[in-house]
């Protein structure tokens, strides 16, 4: 008697479904997207300024591309600055910094923009003593272009302004 109690109350759990007709799961991003948690990144202007710590970048559109400059600065003079252009793909961000041929491939997910861990050699002009974009690492905190255009390196040079 107590088995076919258990029986009957395990079955009662199973919320009457058959093996074979449950909804395929989803990956963690998607429903978080879906619920409104997360940011689409597909839907989000890349315009804005991002920072962490004393790490900025900002975004303005100039046309129909962007303009991005970055910034890091890990105190004694140590420092790394630069601006140029940014295209994006999807999450993708193709970066061409300076006038040296720093190209990368950066990660965008609606929020936060990522470098890479490694960096082509001809972004190190681009950075005082040891310094580096590698790793570089930023949340988005305004949507402001004028916010964003008004970023400044540390010699006062606005990186995505005219």
């Amino acid at each position: 008697m107590r088995v076919l109690a258990l029986a009957l109350l395990l079955a009662a759990c199973s919320g009457g479904q058959e093996g074979g007709n449950a909804p395929a799961p989803q990956d963690l991003e998607s429903a978080a997207i879906e619920r409104g948690l997360v940011r689409d990144p597909d839907d989000s202007d890349l315009t804005g300024l991002y920072a962490r710590d004393t790490d900025r970048v900002c975004v303005v559109r100039a046309g129909s591309a962007y303009r991005i400059g970055a910034f890091v600065d890990y105190g004694d003079r140590i420092t790394c600055s630069g601006s140029g252009t940014v295209e994006r793909s999807g999450a993708t961000l193709k970066v061409a910094l300076g006038k040296q041929g720093c190209r990368f491939d950066a990660q965008y997910d609606g929020d936060r923009i990522k470098f890479p861990g490694t960096l082509p050699d001809a972004c190190k002009p681009l950075c005082a003593r040891r310094a580096s974009f590698t790793g570089l690492e930023v949340t988005r905190l305004s949507e402001s272009t004028a916010e964003a255009a008004a970023m400044r390196d540390a010699s006062g040079r606005r990186l995505c302004g005219d």
